[in-house]
């Protein structure tokens, strides 16, 4: 028999386990960055696009609206020829002299066509900047059809310039700009932020079409995003459009845009207007019109014109260089300054052609040629033009409308995704992880500081608000990440 051996037996030694690799930490960094920036952006930023969205889509058919608006004073019953300006104007000034006695004459657009009228325009103490009262000639029969306040290079009249107020300024002033900065600045970040999203999100997708289109047979969650992903791809050039034109607008990044564009020489031509020699200018006689006072701090006499002078001026510039039909003629201020007549057809094809006229001998002193603009100029006129829906007629206005629309549309849909997101009993929806730069490789991050300084040196309301929001996000997440000490426990 055998003795059993009672030594402690030793148990085998375990196989060492196989060491997984380092998990690579800086991989995704930047989809869950331009999430979390999507996100908080749209978040904060959203009312200010919505906002923006809405007025635009109703300011994008203002054109058309006012036509039928103030059809009274636009239109002119008469098919007889029309009468000379001279006894157009004097129609306008009796007028003026009995309902607006302070008025001056500031300019002329004579009736584009027959049917239309003549617009006397006259500046009026209290008005807006670039605004005046207009006073709407039959040119046929010189009969008074009305009066209206019209604002800027578009003529546009009460119901687009409330429009176009509140858009751009909430009626704040320039406090109120800085609004319409922010919302056209971050427009632009939030859309190609979403782009990006998407390309991460499609190369994943199975369905790839339901990222090109609303998803089929899904609800809640998954039916929202899938709105807002394919409305989002399919705005996306019209977003980014509207981003870069309504920032010529903004209170300091359009003026950074115009310095830009000076430095570059990509400006629009300017007119020289300064008279030379004695006598700068003539006489009008017992029927002259005092115009205007020039500018503060010179020595300049104000200008005496005559009604007669408008059709001089208009034939020596037909002469020259002023074909289109829709025109302004602007009698100097001063008497050392020369008249002007510019082309104000803005639909395409463009005509902005502009002379400046010596009503001395009626020549010739400057002119501008928009052939002769520069290709940034000229995208840039264009650019604006179709921003504000005179470009291109009513299907370019049907189509800012419907783009302005959809935007609006997607902000409604994130935040209807972020309530939809929200944990049970929550009343509100879930963030993106935070943590993007501090996962980021040392060049991300350097890179996404140093873009938001560069971007807020040009693009200041846009530059400071994404710099805070990097810095928050950092220190969000360091707290976050911090280790909290224990509670002491109870005796």
């Amino acid at each position: 028999m055998t003795a059993t051996d009672n030594r402690p037996t030793t148990a085998p030694a375990a196989e060492p386990a196989t060491a997984r690799p380092p998990r690579n930490t800086q991989r995704g960094w930047f989809g869950q960055f331009l999430l979390r920036l999507h996100f908080y952006a749209g978040l904060f930023i959203g009312p200010f696009i919505l906002i923006a969205a809405l007025s635009g889509a109703v300011y994008a058919l203002g054109p058309t609206i006012e036509q039928g608006m103030y059809r009274h004073e636009l239109t002119a019953p008469s098919t007889a020829a029309a009468k000379p300006l001279a006894e157009q104007i004097d129609a306008a000034q009796a007028y003026v002299d009995q309902h607006h006695p302070e008025d001056t004459l500031a300019a002329v657009r004579p009736a584009p066509e027959q049917g239309s009228t003549t617009r006397v325009m006259y500046s009026e103490a209290g008005l807006m900047e670039s605004q005046n009262r207009a006073v709407f000639i039959d040119p046929g029969t010189a009969q008074v059809r009305g009066d209206l306040l019209v604002y800027g290079t578009s003529g546009a009249l009460p119901f687009r310039t409330w429009v176009d107020t509140f858009h751009r300024s909430l009626f704040l002033g320039d406090i109120g700009r800085l609004y319409s900065e922010t919302a056209a600045s971050w427009l632009g970040v939030v859309a190609l932020a979403g782009l990006g999203l998407w390309v991460i999100r499609i190369r994943k997708a199975r369905a790839k079409r339901d990222m090109v289109r609303p998803a089929r047979g899904v609800r809640g969650y998954r039916r929202i995003f899938s709105w807002h992903a394919s409305t989002g791809v399919w705005l996306l050039l019209g977003a980014l459009f509207l981003s870069a034109t309504g920032i010529t607008w903004s209170h300091y990044g359009g003026g950074n845009v115009d310095q830009l564009r000076s430095a570059l020489s990509w400006g629009t031509p300017a007119l020289a207007t300064t008279l030379t020699g004695p006598d700068a200018a003539p006489d009008g006689g017992e029927h002259a019109l005092h115009h205007g006072s020039p500018a503060p701090g010179t020595d300049a006499e104000p200008a005496t014109i005559t009604p007669a002078l408008f059709d001089e001026v208009l034939g020596a510039a037909k002469a020259a260089n002023i074909h289109s039909s829709e025109l302004q003629i602007s009698p100097p201020a001063a008497a050392d300054q020369a008249w002007t007549v510019a082309e104000i057809k803005r639909s395409y094809p463009t005509a902005v052609n502009s002379v400046a006229i010596d009503p001395r001998d009626m020549s010739v002193l400057s002119e501008t040629n928009f052939d002769t603009f520069s290709i940034p100029a000229k995208l840039a006129q264009w650019g604006i033009d179709t921003h504000m829906g005179t470009m291109w007629g009513l299907p370019n206005q049907i189509l800012l409308f419907i783009t302005a629309l959809g935007i609006a549309a997607m902000v409604v849909f994130g935040y209807a995704m972020w309530w939809k997101r929200r944990p049970t009993g929550k009343r509100f929806g879930k963030s993106p992880a935070a943590g993007a730069l501090t996962r980021a490789p040392w060049w991300g991050s350097g890179l996404v500081a140093v873009g938001a300084i560069v971007i807020g040196a040009f693009l200041p309301a846009l530059g400071v608000s994404l710099l805070a929001f990097v810095v928050i996000d950092v220190l969000i997440t360091n707290r976050m990440a911090t280790p909290h000490p224990p509670a002491p426990r109870s005796k």
